[in-house]
């Protein structure tokens, strides 16, 4: 039997790249619209993102250093997470790109933005599904010692939801046919959710 390869992180992996991020994953992007104080919206995909509770329906993203939608969560309370699918990818990516806060994302990247219904926030127009959230906490991430992270967790209730009815089946979310992508982990790399790769498990009863 081989050894297994295991390394402590704060000592390195010996990998050509760090590995979890591709271990743990593929994982949803939240592709997070805001609108700052100021009237600007802003557009940025998150691939540390995630629900965290159905009742009520919590989700959460951690935001690598302090961004513009960190900013503009914090003075208006409130963002919208937009569903990723194969479609968007390339616009997705545009909107990954550092700007300036004065630059709205939705025009960069050729998306129409549509207005919600219970927050003051965009949403892109065109995403087959999009969350309204309200701002539950931005929380600072640190190690075990304390220290910074540089990163900050927001968790937010869903409080709207809208779903184009193109992708409801008998009344259920399409989730393959809406071509969801996904993180894989490396610096180019995605997964795209497909029928072929669906199967079925209930959980056992006692």
């Amino acid at each position: 039997m081989n050894d297994w390869h295991f390394y402590e992180p704060r000592a390195g992996h010996g990998l050509p790249r760090d590995p979890l991020r591709a271990i743990l994953g593929p994982r949803p992007i939240g592709w997070i619209s805001t609108r700052s104080a100021a009237g600007v919206a802003n557009l940025a995909p998150y691939s540390f993102f995630s629900m965290l509770c159905d009742r009520p329906a919590i989700v959460g993203f951690s935001s690598i250093g302090a961004k513009d939608s960190l900013e503009n969560i914090r003075e208006t309370e409130v963002f919208a997470c937009n569903l990723v699918t194969r479609r968007h990818a390339e616009a997705m990516n545009e909107t990954a790109q550092s700007a300036a806060p004065s630059a709205d994302e939705f025009k960069g990247a050729g998306l129409e933005a549509a207005s919600c219904k219970v927050i003051e926030c965009p949403r892109v127009a065109e995403a087959p599904v999009a969350l309204e959230c309200r701002l539950i906490d931005v929380h600072p991430l640190t190690d075990l010692m304390g220290a910074s992270a540089g990163a900050w967790l927001t968790i937010g209730e869903i409080v709207g939801v809208h779903i184009d009815p193109a992708f409801l089946r008998d009344g259920l979310f399409d989730t393959a046919g809406a071509g969801i992508v996904l993180r894989a982990g490396y610096a180019a790399d995605y997964f795209e959710i497909v029928p072929e790769a669906a199967f079925s498990m209930r959980r056992p009863t006692n």
